[in-house]
């Protein structure tokens, strides 16, 4: 990959306007490790020059002429699969969108500029996505779309906790794993890396397709068998204890390793409150976000997970994890629900 070798990451730009054509060009050209090696208005162009430049990196509008930037994704990682970002003006009305360009295979969804987002912090963190996009494995994620999930059968549980944690690539890994639980699976808080507004229309889109009950969480949510708190965007999620019952609290703060929410914050709650009775996994993302918060899972007897490195689309917060000696086991991303529930038993 451009990364591996010290060379520069070769950038597709694909939107329809002229203008953020020209100043996404003009503002990624300033990194030296970006090469912006051509810009196409609709999906038609750019196939054509995807053949002919073979980027490394494709950032992609949505709304476009002659073929929606949808459409177009679903059919390139069918016939040509590669990193893509996808940036547009969503709104939160229109997280659905960035939900389904996530699940159609993109590895990030971002705004565009706008009235609360500058161009020049819009292109920080797209140079900053462009540099993790490049390093993902997008042809495995590509080779394990089509497996079929199984799902689990019932499991008998009392007072136990599932903690999951993912970034890049996990909402594809989530659905794979949360869609394998069964129906009465131990209560489950999860935090996916996601900007405010796109955690609700991802939980939503796993309750139609899930056994368990998933919703964004909320502060004072009760963590109960059969049902999935996934943190929102923009907050940190903390597990609680009243007696018997456990709960998440959804607090504002500064971020953790760079995220909030962040996965170290919920792992270090899981840690304090549940101890033993946890059972915690780390998925597929950037970044070490979550490792020292697994480890005090660990230390504190719970049982840990990590995704292995052939099925993650980067493989960085579960190595992280794995060097700190936090992960108990080390497993296919198939089989994370599986093991979580036979370390449940």
């Amino acid at each position: 990959m451009a990364l591996m070798g010290c060379s520069t990451i070769r950038v597709l730009i694909v939107d329809d306007s002229a203008v953020v054509r020209q100043i996404l060009t003009r503002q990624l050209s300033q990194d030296k490790s970006i090469e912006v090696v051509g810009t196409a208005p609709d999906p038609f162009i750019a196939r054509d020059k995807i053949i002919a430049l073979d980027p490394d990196v494709l950032t992609l509008d949505v709304e476009m002429p002659r073929m929606d930037g949808i459409t177009f994704l679903r059919k390139l990682m069918k016939s040509h699969p590669m990193p893509v970002i996808i940036l547009s003006s969503l709104t939160p009305e229109g997280s659905r969108t960035a939900i389904e360009a996530l699940e159609a295979g993109a590895v990030e969804v971002m705004c565009k500029p706008g009235a609360s987002y500058t161009v020049a912090d819009a292109c920080t963190e797209l140079i900053a996505k462009i540099k993790i996009a490049a390093s993902a494995n997008i042809s495995r994620r590509v080779a394990i779309e089509d497996t079929p999930v199984t799902r689990l059968n019932m499991v008998e549980t009392t007072s136990k906790i599932l903690a999951i944690g993912a970034s890049t690539g996990g909402v594809h890994a989530l659905t794979r794993v949360l869609s394998a639980l069964p129906a009465n699976a131990p209560g489950t808080v999860v935090v996916q890396h996601m900007p405010a507004n796109f955690t609700k229309s991802f939980a939503e889109r796993l309750n139609t397709i899930c056994a368990v009950q998933v919703k964004e969480a909320q502060d004072g949510d009760s963590v109960m068998p059969g049902q999935v708190l996934i943190a929102p965007g923009g907050f940190h999620m903390i597990l609680q204890r009243s007696g018997a019952r456990y709960y998440v609290a959804v607090k504002d703060g500064l971020p953790v390793c760079h995220q909030k929410p962040s996965v170290e914050v919920l792992f270090n709650s899981v840690a304090k409150y549940a101890a033993a009775n946890a059972v915690g996994a780390i998925l597929t993302g950037m970044g070490a976000d979550g490792a020292q918060g697994l480890l005090a899972m660990r230390n504190a007897g719970a049982h840990t997970v990590a995704q292995d490195e052939a099925s993650c689309v980067v493989f960085g917060m579960p190595k992280e994890a794995i060097k700190l000696n936090a992960v108990e086991k080390i497993v296919t991303l198939d089989d994370v629900a599986k093991t979580m529930i036979q370390m449940v038993r």
